[in-house]
């Protein structure tokens, strides 16, 4: 759901690396670059360069900016990005997904949010790195070299291919993931000395979420935000820098965005990338229907499709056992003469995966809205619930020889089904 090729490095992440800017400290310098920064510039340069595989073709180019000014840069962003229509589309999926509250602007809480965190950016369209004035030494620094990671991704790749990407959510945040744990992973690397025992992380990334969240008074708004969004924060940096690790490990000397990942199935699973036949999501097309006009039409992803799982059954292991075997997806937000109906389909690997994924999701859903087998009904194919005036229904059948799941969430006065399986086109990568 976030459309800014470069976001702002998490606070408390930029914290844990205060060693390793000491161990980087004796980091040999280019010469050349004689703009804001310059000391810090020239011993990051050759760093990255080394690290990474890349060159600079060309010196960039740094300028401050006030927090004002920053904050106004986001603004424009999202309205580009994101235009009215398009964010209330979007906000409406989530609700309905039960992802986000109803209550919440998702607007506002964004520019918030990243005014909150930001220290710096890189920005594909002028081609500068803008540093924030007043930002704490230690995050600027940081922040400078992350960034300058991006500006030489941008010399090497379309940095602003992702900013024109709609309609697969999914696809996009697997971008985002290699450009934002490219920069990530060898921004650590140059600060442990290009190290990869510095690399190993007790724990792994999944410790450094764990401290991220343990330190999130420093915070307000990133740890007021609901799970959805701290998450998609949080996702392309951390699963994208393990991603990055796997990938140098076995491609050593490649660049990872020829072609970048498809899917947050290959950035959860790098194997299913690094396979000499990569493991590539079954598209989904739904034909349009007669219930309304839709407005809006994505897909989640095995990411945000676990996400779901642990939203509404608090499992995180069990959701992402059952998320593990998503190939496909694809939703639609239709505007009908009773309110807003949800319908999404999912595809799976094999029959057994979508039942596991099937029952986990009912179960969710009777957590969610605290319901009984009274307020429903299950069959070997179906799952149906009502509750707060929705009618939801779970269908497990094929399409295309494919184990398929029907999700639906209408408004329950509404007759007839809002998703059938004629509806469903799949197409093989």
């Amino acid at each position: 759901m976030n459309r800014f090729t470069s976001r702002p490095v998490p606070r408390q992440l930029l914290a844990l690396v205060p060693l390793a800017l000491v161990l980087g400290a004796c980091a040999k310098e280019a010469p050349g670059y004689e703009g804001p920064y310059a000391r810090q510039v020239r011993k990051a340069l050759p760093a990255l360069e080394e690290s990474s595989g890349l060159v600079f073709k060309r010196l960039p180019v740094l300028e401050e900016r006030t927090k004002d000014e920053v904050r106004a840069f986001i603004e424009t962003q999202f309205n580009e990005q994101l235009p009215p229509l398009e964010l209330a589309g979007a906000q409406e999926a989530y609700r309905l997904f039960g992802l986000l509250p109803d209550t919440l602007d998702l607007r506002a809480f964004f520019i918030e949010l990243l005014a909150e965190q930001i220290a710096g950016y890189y920005d594909p369209a002028t081609k500068v790195l803008y540093v924030v004035k007043d930002a704490a030494p230690e995050l600027r620094e940081v922040t400078i070299t992350h960034e300058l990671m991006h500006a030489l991704q941008d010399q090497h790749t379309r940095l602003d291919s992702v900013q024109t990407l709609k309609g697969d959510n999914d696809r996009m945040v697997a971008m985002q993931s290699v450009i934002e744990g490219q920069a990530t992973y060898e921004q650590f690397a140059m600060m442990t000395g290009g190290s990869e025992m510095g690399l190993q992380i007790p724990g792994g990334w999944d410790r450094v979420r764990d401290l991220i969240r343990s330190n999130q008074s420093s915070m307000p708004t990133f740890s007021s935000a609901p799970m959805l969004i701290q998450e998609t924060l949080l996702f392309p940096y951390l699963s994208g820098a393990e991603f990055i690790r796997q990938f140098k490990s076995a491609r050593s000397g490649q660049t990872p965005f020829a072609p970048f990942a498809s899917s947050t199935e290959q950035v959860l699973h790098p194997s299913k990338y690094l396979d000499s036949i990569p493991d590539l999501p079954t598209r989904v097309t739904l034909v349009p229907s007669g219930a309304g006009p839709a407005v809006r039409e994505d897909n989640l992803g095995e990411f945000e499709t676990r996400l779901l799982l642990v939203q509404h059954t608090q499992d995180e292991g069990q959701s992402a056992a059952a998320a593990a075997g998503w190939d496909g997806d694809r939703y639609q937000v239709v505007n009908t003469s009773w309110g807003s109906a949800l319908a999404w389909v999912t595809v799976w690997d094999t029959p057994v995966d979508a039942v596991e994924f099937r029952d986990l999701m009912a179960q969710g859903i009777e957590r969610r809205y605290a319901l009984t087998l009274a307020s429903g009904g299950r069959g070997d194919e179906r799952r149906w619930m009502t509750a707060r005036g929705r009618r939801i229904t779970l269908t497990l059948t094929t399409v295309a020889g494919r184990a398929v799941v029907l999700y639906e969430d209408a408004p329950s006065a509404r007759v007839g089904r809002v998703i059938t399986p004629d509806r469903v086109v799949l197409q093989d990568p």
